[in-house]
């Protein structure tokens, strides 16, 4: 047993809520040192090859965390995007992510939902928010909405028109953003007379 190797990963645990088995390379870390926490009731499997403490306090974005960790590529989009930016009532079980459309659909037994994205549609407002010490890509709040509406078969036109409507109300959204995203989303007409009448 290598007691520093092992201290390195707690202190690494105490800056991120969940790591990924293959990262640990990067600090010198050996993989079977997370086995061997495993095996003691320390740290606990999440996923494949991603590991938190067993005592850590999960929180309503751990998830979040869970799954960016395991698919960095992947951003948090339509109703997961919706409630991080809390503009829904609506709590997804699974997380939405969108991916490259060309992307091979990463193997995982965490809780997602993949939507196929490409070019501007894919890497236009894209932010990046820190969640539980990982790095989370989550799509902006007129980004999410304009995608609601190109997803309003899978998740429901009503989803997408209170999204826009709760957005103008709190001032959270411009309309020039809304209108930029519709363009890049490829939805301007079907946008067109809801932003119209909330802009009279």
């Amino acid at each position: 047993m290598n007691l520093t190797a092992q201290k390195k990963l707690l202190e690494l645990f105490g800056k991120q809520s969940v790591l990924r088995s293959r990262d640990l390379e990067q600090y010198q870390i050996p993989r079977v040192e997370i086995s061997r926490l495993c095996r003691r009731g320390v740290v606990q499997r999440v996923g494949r090859g991603l590991y938190r403490l067993v005592n850590a306090e999960v929180t309503e974005h751990q998830t979040l965390a869970e799954v960016c960790k395991a698919v960095p590529n992947g951003v948090v989009c339509l109703l997961s995007a919706l409630r991080f930016h809390e503009l829904t009532t609506q709590a997804p079980f699974e997380v939405w992510m969108a991916i490259d459309v060309k992307a091979h659909q990463p193997k995982t037994d965490l809780p997602l939902k993949f939507v196929r994205f490409s070019g501007t549609a894919l890497n236009e407002g894209v932010e990046v928010h820190t969640v539980e010490g990982v790095e989370v890509k989550i799509y902006s709040l007129s980004k999410t909405i304009a995608d609601c509406f190109k997803f309003r078969h899978k998740i429901g036109l009503d989803v997408a028109l209170e999204a826009l409507r709760e957005s103008r109300k709190n001032g959270r959204c411009t309309i020039d953003d809304l209108w930029r995203y519709a363009k890049v989303c490829r939805v301007s007409n079907v946008m067109r007379p809801y932003l119209e009448a909330l802009s009279i």
